[in-house]
């Protein structure tokens, strides 16, 4: 344990900068990595839960007919990866005129203007993004009702945007399970179905990559339009999204496993700390 000195006669306000400073300063050690990435009780839970989902999720999407029981969080993904291409295309100026999901699992998003360097990859990293995302709040109830307040304003913009009426029972009726999840006994309902999403979310991306460049399963995809605007090999472009993918989901347990230790709002941790 280091003790860090800080001066009595600074002012509160300060004190706290000046630890922090003070702790910036010191080098990490070896042995304070193994602490932060170690997993507390709750964390290995977590772990597990997530490894469940991530197995439950490659088994039922290759059995014909059980994978329907994906479909509608699918459809959810594809919601939020065509919110990322509006929400990029927004912010370079676009003016978004439709997003529209098919149920095929396919997704349009029509805008005029907007900067192409930005909008293209935003469908793909931006839904990897918020997957990950999603998969660090899984590690904490409060950080999952905060992100899922963040999904459910991109649902929400994406149901203004939406042009045919399966993007519209999609959002509407994922909204309504946030809402719902809200209400569960300490919020626990919620991060879990947070947790799944997040994961289903980073899959999906992944494997859609891997579909759309490595394999070409996809004659025209973000990936292939983005590399001929480029100049460049369409892998090269989905093997360079797919990595980033892929660091994002790694990026985001870490993160969660060193920051997000315990969680004050389940019961056991209200018993502990009292």
């Amino acid at each position: 344990m280091v003790h860090i000195a800080i001066p009595s006669y600074l002012p509160t306000q300060h004190k706290a900068t000046a630890a922090a400073a003070a702790i910036l300063k010191r080098a990490v050690t070896k042995d304070d990595v193994n602490h932060a990435l170690t997993p507390t009780k709750d964390q290995k839970i977590v772990l597990i839960v997530i490894c469940a989902y991530a197995l439950g999720i490659l088994v039922l999407w290759n059995i014909p007919y059980v994978n329907i029981i994906l479909l509608p969080f699918k459809l959810v993904t594809v919601a939020l990866h065509e919110f990322c291409h509006a929400a990029a295309g927004l912010c370079t100026g676009a003016k978004i005129r439709s997003i529209t999901i098919d149920p095929d699992e396919g997704g349009q998003t029509l805008m005029s203007g907007g900067k192409w360097l930005c909008v293209m990859p935003a469908g793909y990293l931006g839904s990897s993004l918020l997957g990950a995302l999603m998969v660090f709040a899984g590690f904490n109830i409060l950080a999952s009702k905060i992100v899922s307040v963040i999904i459910g304003v991109c649902l929400l913009a994406t149901l203004f945007w939406a042009k045919n009426w399966l993007t519209r029972i999609i959002t509407v009726l994922f909204v309504g399970l946030i809402v719902g999840l809200w209400f569960t006994p300490h919020g626990v309902g919620l991060r879990y179905v947070v947790l799944f999403m997040g994961v289903m979310s980073s899959l999906y991306c992944l494997w859609d990559i891997v579909d759309d460049t490595v394999r070409r399963k996809v004659n025209e995809s973000d990936a292939t339009k983005f590399a001929k605007k480029m100049h460049c090999s369409s892998r090269c472009c989905g093997l360079l999204w797919l990595l980033l993918s892929l660091a994002f989901l790694v990026a985001a347990i870490l993160l969660g496993l060193a920051f997000l230790k315990n969680d004050p709002s389940l019961p056991d941790n209200h018993k502990s700390n009292s």
